[in-house]
């Protein structure tokens, strides 16, 4: 979508229960400085506005017994036809494949990204096979809901748009931007309670400094690598 001056204006949409949960963090740092650059939209859709019962049903029992609720399909097959959105449909959900830098790249080169929040047990999985293109999550550890992990994603997500970030070169710095973690950061003072900034940072030779920061992020990337579950 456009704002009049030719420019591209990124749409965001989540789907939740919980549309107050956005409201703080999207008016915060860098993702209102996105809104105010012109470079994104947020829309915050409450799923419950297509159900069609006095309590504004949106779970239901799963089918076969067991604990906890399901999240119905009809409320976010009904918003996404309602909404008609262009652009990725993201399911959150912990069976999902680790979100990653790569992912927000890719996001931010879309007109729009749609986000469906999961709450109660699980959604049900006509959802994740017939509505989402893809479905995310953003860890191995459970949360009370899809919520924090949208704001994540946005947040990474909206930070690479232009004009979110004053200066783009901070981002390109950041860890993951290459695949890789980024070498440890310093400033001033260069002593402090008598621990001190590597010599090689105060010395002036960028050279020096590129290739320790290099050599730097390497061993981090490397030791990350090695602590991973799969390797212990």
């Amino acid at each position: 979508m456009g704002d009049g001056s030719g420019l591209s204006v990124m749409l965001i949409i989540v789907i939740t229960i919980f549309p107050d949960f956005f409201a703080g963090p999207l008016s915060l740092s860098i993702p209102a400085r996105a809104v105010a650059a012109g470079a994104v939209q947020y829309r915050i859709v409450d799923l419950r506005d297509f159900t069609h019962d006095r309590h504004r049903t949106v779970d239901d029992s799963p089918y076969g017994g067991g604990p906890g609720m399901v999240m119905k399909p009809e409320p976010f097959f009904e918003a996404v036809d309602a909404l008609t959105p262009r652009g990725p449909i993201v399911l959150l959900s912990p069976r999902g494949r680790r979100f990653s830098q790569d992912d927000a790249r890719r996001y931010a080169k879309e007109p729009e990204l749609t986000i469906l929040c999961g709450h109660y047990k699980d959604v049900d999985q006509r959802v994740a096979d017939h509505l989402a293109t893809e479905v995310v999550s953003i860890g191995d550890f459970v949360l009370s809901g899809g919520e924090p992990a949208a704001l994540a994603i946005i947040d990474a997500t909206v930070r690479l748009l232009p004009g979110a970030i004053g200066d783009l070169d901070s981002a390109t710095g950041d860890s993951f931007y290459d695949r890789g973690l980024s070498a440890p950061s310093y400033t001033r003072p260069p002593t402090y309670r008598g621990f001190a900034v590597p010599d090689v940072l105060l010395s002036g030779d960028h050279a020096r400094i590129d290739k320790w920061r290099l050599d730097q992020g390497k061993r981090l990337t490397d030791a990350m690598e090695d602590d991973s579950p799969s390797k212990r």
